[in-house]
């Protein structure tokens, strides 16, 4: 793949990871007839290698031992051009990222390996499990040991091929204004902080990743040192659980209940350390973008009390998109009233009583 503008190359190991995690990719190639093919797959990455299967009597199998490219790619963000200007048309544009590995299409024969290859492949798109596991190594039985007997008659008619995902042929591309000015980057990331379009606070972070010589928007100002971040990738979950589950609040819910509570969060916002990109402060909330929000689950590390921190996630929290437009935001604490009543937040026993009569219920499972 030509790349024009330098800047937008990506790592090898970038490429991989676009390859092994996004659900699915273009294979692209002219068949010993001439006749182009273009079709899409669901591939893994095993071994260093990009694999995928297909019937053995298939079009796919038609492009073995012919050059081949596949590409992959995910749309980041849509920068409408008044992001950047007022009044031209120019500054639209998209921001992704995208992988493509181009080499002669190689089929796979050895047993064990295709076997691996499909396993990898149920992990990927069925990771709740529910089946029993093609190779032998992962239904428990020692390294070296063939394929697991309910499958070797499947196994043994796919088609497995792939290519290795090796430079040059690896080549991956990472559109995240690194071609703007650090100001204009500024003003991007305040521009999508005020859209607040799904995945939006996901490109906020994205660009910032990409682009370390951005200074920290006003939104996103904290104490030296650490980052405030408007959105976290999944592997902090487990960080956050641990750092709560001692908490008092917590004392029934055990770590992985809190990690996919995380998961499943409106609108997760954290610190972490900008030299150990450690996870060392959190909060949460649920929202239905109109009515109503909750925060759950503010927390600072014991070792960085005391700094503001609470203060930071709160500021951020309440303007996140998902919750800056609802109604009544609700919250439960046993010592913390002084952090929020500098945002508006009172006792709810404060508050003058309803035109009428309400239960409070609650389903405890």
């Amino acid at each position: 793949m030509q790349m024009r503008r330098r800047e937008f190359h990506g790592t090898d190991d970038e490429g991989r990871e676009l390859f092994a995690t996004l659900p699915v990719m273009q294979l692209a190639g002219v068949d010993p007839e001439g006749q182009p093919v273009l079709r899409t797959l669901n591939g893994v990455v095993d071994d260093g290698w990009l694999c995928f299967h297909g019937s053995p009597a298939g079009e796919k199998t038609t492009l073995i031992g012919q050059p081949v490219v596949v590409a992959v790619e995910e749309t980041v963000a849509r920068i409408p051009s008044y992001f950047m200007d007022p009044e031209k048309a120019c500054p639209a544009t998209t921001l992704f990222r995208s992988a493509q590995v181009h080499g002669v299409l190689q089929k796979l024969d050895e047993p064990v390996r295709k076997a691996r290859v499909l396993q990898r492949l149920m992990e990927k798109l069925q990771p709740e499990g529910g089946y029993v596991p093609l190779d032998a190594t992962s239904a428990g039985e020692p390294a070296g040991q063939n394929v697991s007997p309910m499958y070797r008659a499947a196994v043994k008619g796919i088609l497995i091929a792939g290519l290795p995902l090796e430079a040059p042929q690896l080549t991956t591309k990472l559109k995240l204004a690194q071609n703007k000015k650090p100001e204009e980057r500024v003003t991007m990331l305040e521009k999508l902080w005020g859209r607040g379009e799904p995945g939006d606070t996901r490109a906020i972070e994205l660009i910032r990743d990409a682009n370390p010589d951005t200074p920290t928007p006003m939104f996103l100002e904290c104490v030296p040192g650490l980052r405030l971040h408007a959105w976290l990738p999944e592997h902090y979950a487990t960080a956050a659980a641990a750092m709560l589950k001692p908490e008092y609040w917590n004392d029934v819910f055990s770590e992985d209940e809190l990690r996919r509570a995380h998961l499943g969060a409106t609108a997760w916002v954290g610190i972490t350390d900008e030299k150990t990109h450690e996870l060392i402060a959190t909060a949460r909330a649920i929202s239905d973008g109109g009515k109503y929000a909750w925060v759950y689950d503010v927390c600072v590390r014991a070792d960085h009390r005391r700094r503001g921190l609470g203060q930071h996630l709160m500021r951020v929290l309440l303007d996140h998109p998902r919750v800056r437009g609802c109604r009544v935001v609700r919250l439960g604490t046993r010592d913390a009233q002084s952090l929020y009543a500098r945002y508006g937040f009172v006792n709810v026993a404060s508050l003058p009583p309803r035109p009428y009569a309400t239960t409070e219920m609650l389903l405890r499972r």
